[in-house]
C-alpha cells in the first residue's frame, strides 16, 4: 500500500494549524468584582486570605468563574460613608459591585429612610457608571424594636426592587449568632464564618455576572 504524500507547502501549513488552534478556545476574560463594604468586607481581625473578600473570589473559582475580588471595606463605614467614597472606592473596571452597607446604620440606630436614601445614591452612581450591582441586605433583630426591626429590613429589597438590582437579602445569614462562627466580639465573622459567607453569596454574584454577558 503506497504511502500517503504531503506537499511541502502541506508540511509547512500544520505549526500554524496547531498554533492556530488554542485561540479558537480562549480563556473567559476575569471578571472584576468589588465589594463596597464595612469592617466585615475589609476583613477585621482576619489575614487577607481569610477575610470575605478572598474567599468570595475562591468560591467563584470552585463554580468555574475567573475573577478577581478586590475589599472595598472601610471599618465602621455606614451607609453614608459608602456613597460619599463610591466613585472612588470602585474602579473604573470594576465589572460587578457588591454592595455590602447598613450594618453600622443599624448598630447607630440611623433613620431608616436615611439608609435608603444613600443605599439609592449608590445605586444610582454604579449604574450611571455602568457598573452591576448585587445589593446585600443586613437583618434586624427583634430585640431592637419590632417598628425599627421590620422598617429597616424593607429598605434593602424596595432598593433592590426600585433599581432592578439583585439582593442578597441577609449577608450574615448562617453565621449571625453562632459563636463558632464569629470573633469573640460576636458581631465579625472568624474565618470559618467568612467562608461559609463568601460560599452562600457566590452563586448569587455569577448569576449576576453571567447575566452582564
Amino acid at each position: 500500500m503506497a504511502k500517503p504524500r504531503h506537499s511541502r507547502r502541506t508540511l509547512l501549513a500544520w505549526p500554524l494549524l496547531l498554533a492556530a488552534g488554542p485561540a479558537l478556545a480562549a480563556p473567559a476574560r476575569t471578571r472584576i468584582v468589588t465589594v463596597l463594604g464595612d469592617s466585615i468586607t475589609a476583613g477585621y481581625g482576619l489575614a487577607a486570605k481569610s477575610a470575605l473578600p478572598y474567599q468570595l473570589q475562591l468560591a467563584l473559582t470552585k463554580l468555574g468563574v475567573a475573577a478577581q475580588v478586590r475589599a472595598a471595606g472601610v471599618s465602621g463605614d455606614t451607609t453614608a460613608g459608602g456613597l460619599a467614597r463610591v466613585d472612588f472606592s470602585v474602579r473604573k473596571d470594576t465589572d460587578l459591585a457588591v454592595v455590602a452597607l447598613g450594618a453600622n446604620d443599624l448598630l447607630q440606630g440611623q433613620d431608616p429612610k436615611r439608609t435608603r436614601a444613600n443605599l439609592d445614591g449608590i445605586v444610582r452612581k454604579l449604574k450611571s457608571r455602568r457598573i452591576g450591582v448585587v445589593l446585600t441586605g443586613i437583618s434586624a433583630p427583634v430585640e431592637v424594636g419590632g417598628g425599627y426591626a421590620r422598617d429597616f429590613n424593607a429598605v434593602f429589597p424596595a432598593v433592590a426592587r426600585a433599581h432592578g438590582v439583585p439582593l442578597y437579602p441577609n449577608l450574615l445569614d448562617g453565621v449571625a449568632r453562632q459563636p463558632g462562627l464569629n470573633q469573640p466580639d460576636g458581631i465579625h465573622p472568624n474565618a470559618r464564618g467568612a467562608a461559609i459567607i463568601a460560599a452562600r453569596l457566590a452563586p448569587t454574584v455569577a448569576k449576576a455576572l453571567a447575566a452582564r454577558g
